[in-house]
């Protein structure tokens, strides 16, 4: 199955927390389609962290850091994926 949409809008609603990658939800996507996913994730990745937060902006940095660590995890999900099925990435 193709991905739905953007590549790029996939891994911002991952960020924002509106979505969630499962390895059941990953058997639908081709080798490619998960290659596709990890590059567009590593480049949400890059635009937030080049994101300017004021440190004395508490809640602005707790925001930032979630959406990292959502990325992280989307990344740590896909990845253990593939090589359990063998898909080299």
């Amino acid at each position: 199955m193709p991905i739905a949409g953007s590549p790029k809008k996939l891994a911002q609603d991952i960020a924002g927390g509106y979505m969630m990658l499962s390895p059941p939800m990953l058997k639908a996507y081709t080798p490619a389609d998960l290659k596709t996913i990890l590059a567009n994730l590593g480049m949400v990745a890059r635009e937030i962290r080049q994101e300017q937060v004021s440190q004395e902006d508490v809640l602005a940095v707790k925001a930032k850091n979630m959406k990292l660590s959502r990325l992280n995890q989307a990344e740590i999900v896909v990845r253990a994926y593939c090589k359990k099925k063998r898909i080299a990435v």
